[in-house]
C-alpha cells in the first residue's frame, strides 16, 4: 500500500505545487481583467459617456448569462462529465473571447455621437453611440464571466485533486491570495495605465494580453493533469482498464444529493452574503473613496487595493490554521463580523478622514482572508469528490446572482443619491452593504449548528 501511495504524482510536493502555481497564474490572470474597470468609474463619464447607472449595469452583466442562461450550471456538469482538461481549455477561451469584445467596445466608441447603431469605417465597425458601448461591453463582460467562473470551480477542483490529504486549505488560500494580486494590480495600475495612454481601452488591451498568457499556461497544466491520472490508474489496484480517475463515475441523478445537503444550501447562502459585500463594493469603492474621505482620484484606486494585498498574506495563513488546528466555522464567523463592521463605519457620515478610510480596508482585508480560507476547503467536506464540480458550479451560480444583480442595484441607489456637482451620498449604499454582513453572521451561526449535528467536519483539522 505504500508503494501505491508514493506511485501518484499528487504524492510529489513539487509537483503538485507546480500544478498549484500554474492553475493559480491563470486565475490571477482572470482576476485582474474583472476589475480592470473598478478604478475607471470616475472617468468614464468624460471617456465613454456612462453614467452610474450605465456603470451600474455594466459591472453587473459579469454574471448575466450565467444567472439568466444557467451556463456556470451546466459548466459545472460539463466539468464532472467530460474532465478538467476539457473544461479548463473551453473557461480560458471564453474569458479571451469575451475580454476581445469587451476591448472593441470601449475603443471603437464615439462619445460625441447622438445616433445609436454601428458603421464601417474602412471595414472597422465603429460604435455610433455611448449607450450602444455599454451594451456591447456588457456582452462581452458577461461572456468572459461564463469563462471565469467556469474556470473558477475548474481550479477548485484540480486543487482539490491535488491536495486532498495534504495542505488543501493552505493550497486554496494560496489560490485565493494569488488571484488577489490581480486584484490589487487592476486596482493600483488601471487607471494610471489609462491616463498615461489617454484610452480606457489601453488597460483593457492590457488585460487580452494577460488572458493569452492565462491560455498557454493551462495548456501546459493540461499536460501535468494528463500524467497525474495515468499515475492514478497505475497506483489504484482495484481500477478496471479505462474506469474513471476520479473517484467514481459522475451521474445526473447525484444532482439530487446535492440538492438534499442541508449544509451545502447553508453553505451556498453564505456565499452569496458574505461575497455580495465585497466584491460589487469593490466595483464602487474608488468614487466612494473620492466623493466622501476626498481621496485624489489619481491615488483613490490605491486605498482600494490595500485589500488584495492583506488577503495576499493572512488567507494563506488562515488556511494553514485551519488544516492544522481546524476550527472552519469560527474562522467564517468572525470574518463575518468584521465585514458587518467594516461596512458599517463605512455608512456613518461623521467618519470621513482619509485614514478611517485605510483602516477600514484593512479590517475588510482581514474578514476577506477568514472566510475564503475556511469555506472552500469546507465543500469538499460536504461533498464528494465525483460531485465536486457540480457543487461548485450551483456555489458559484448563486453567487453570481448576487454579482449581477447587486452592483445593478447599487448602481440605482447611487444615482439617485447623486447631487448636481456629481458628488454620490454613499450612506445609503453602505448600509446595505452593512446587512449583507448581518446576513453572513446568522448563516455561519446556522453552519456551525449544523455541523455539530450532521458531523461534516468542518471544525476538524485537514491534515491527516
Amino acid at each position: 500500500m505504500e508503494k501505491t501511495v508514493r506511485a501518484r504524482l499528487s504524492d510529489s510536493a513539487a509537483a503538485r505545487w507546480l500544478a498549484l502555481v500554474i492553475v493559480s497564474a491563470t486565475m490571477m490572470f482572470a482576476y485582474f481583467f474583472t476589475d480592470v474597470m473598478s478604478p475607471l468609474e470616475a472617468i468614464l463619464n468624460d471617456s465613454l459617456g456612462w453614467n452610474a447607472n450605465e456603470y451600474g449595469f455594466f459591472s453587473g452583466s459579469y454574471g448575466l448569462i450565467n444567472v439568466f442562461l444557467l451556463m456556470l450550471f451546466f459548466g459545472g456538469i460539463i466539468l464532472d462529465r467530460m474532465g478538467i482538461r476539457f473544461t479548463g481549455m473551453l473557461s480560458c477561451i471564453l474569458m479571451l473571447v469575451g475580454a476581445v469584445i469587451k476591448w472593441y467596445a470601449v475603443s471603437r466608441v464615439d462619445v460625441d455621437a447622438v445616433v445609436e447603431g454601428f458603421h464601417m469605417d474602412l471595414f472597422i465597425v465603429q460604435i455610433d453611440n455611448p449607450h450602444m458601448s455599454n451594451l456591447l461591453a456588457a456582452l462581452g463582460f458577461g461572456i468572459f464571466g461564463v469563462g471565469a467562473e467556469t474556470a473558477g470551480i475548474t481550479v477548485s477542483k484540480v486543487i482539490t485533486k491535488w491536495f486532498t490529504g495534504h495542505e488543501l486549505a493552505l493550497a486554496m488560500g494560496l489560490q485565493v491570495a494569488t488571484a488577489r494580486f490581480g486584484t490589487a494590480a487592476a486596482l493600483f495600475f488601471s487607471l494610471p495605465i489609462a491616463q498615461r495612454w489617454g484610452s480606457v481601452s489601453a488597460s483593457i488591451a492590457l488585460g487580452c494580453v494577460l488572458l493569452c498568457v492565462a491560455l498557454l499556461a493551462f495548456l501546459y497544466y493540461c499536460v501535468m493533469d494528463r500524467k497525474l491520472d495515468e499515475s492514478i490508474r497505475e497506483s489504484n489496484e482495484a481500477g478496471a482498464p479505462g474506469s474513471s480517475n476520479e473517484d467514481e463515475q459522475f451521474h445526473l441523478s447525484d444532482l439530487g444529493a446535492i440538492f438534499s445537503n442541508p449544509g451545502f444550501w447553508v453553505i451556498c447562502l453564505l456565499c452569496l452574503m458574505f461575497y455580495g459585500g465585497v466584491f460589487p463594493f469593490l466595483k464602487f469603492a474608488t468614487k466612494l473613496m473620492i466623493d466622501k474621505y476626498s481621496v485624489p482620484a489619481e491615488w483613490a484606486g490605491s486605498i482600494p487595493g490595500m485589500l488584495p494585498f492583506g488577503t495576499i498574506i493572512l488567507t494563506p495563513v488562515f488556511g494553514g490554521i485551519y488544516d492544522r488546528k481546524g476550527h472552519g466555522v469560527i474562522l467564517m464567523l468572525l470574518g463575518s463580523l468584521l465585514l458587518t463592521l467594516v461596512h458599517a463605519l463605512f455608512a456613518l457620515p461623521m467618519l470621513d478622514e482619509w485614514w478611517m478610510a485605510i483602516a477600514c480596508m484593512v479590517l475588510l482585508g482581514v474578514a476577506f482572508s477568514l472566510v475564503p480560507s475556511a469555506m472552500w476547503p469546507s465543500v469538499p467536506k460536504i461533498i464528494p469528490m465525483k460531485q465536486l464540480g457540480s457543487a461548485f458550479a450551483i456555489i458559484f451560480f448563486i453567487q453570481n446572482i448576487g454579482l449581477s444583480l447587486i452592483p445593478m442595484g447599487i448602481g440605482r441607489v447611487n444615482q439617485m443619491n447623486t447631487g448636481a456637482d456629481g458628488v454620490t451620498d454613499y450612506t445609503e449604499t453602505m448600509t446595505i452593504f452593512a446587512f449583507f454582513g448581518l446576513a453572513s453572521i446568522l448563516l455561519s451561526m446556522a453552519l456551525l449548528r449544523l455541523d455539530r449535528k450532521k458531523h461534516y467536519g468542518l471544525e476538524e483539522r485537514n491534515c491527516k
